[in-house]
């Protein structure tokens, strides 16, 4: 899971990630009481990388976490949003 880009970001930001073998993948935003506020991937994936946009348009501004879960496997990290 890399760091997102731009970050801070309003109102888009771009997610890199890497899935090391294939298997159900699942990328979420959560914001800082730990409440879920966008699933942006939630599917099986072949080994690779990919990126996936977060639109936060409709969010207000603060700090947020995106946990990536790929078998067993959790990574998070933090991002900042700024209207």
């Amino acid at each position: 899971l890399q760091q997102n880009y731009p970050n801070p970001f309003n109102p888009t930001t771009k997610i890199r990630f890497d899935v090391s073998s294939s298997g159900f993948v699942s990328l979420k935003v959560f914001d800082v009481l730990g409440m879920e506020v966008a699933t942006l991937v939630n599917e099986r994936m072949d080994a690779g990388t990919y990126q996936t946009t977060f639109d936060a348009r409709s969010l207000t501004s603060g700090i947020y976490f995106y946990t990536l879960r790929s078998g067993s496997a959790i990574q998070t990290k933090k991002m900042i949003l700024i209207k």
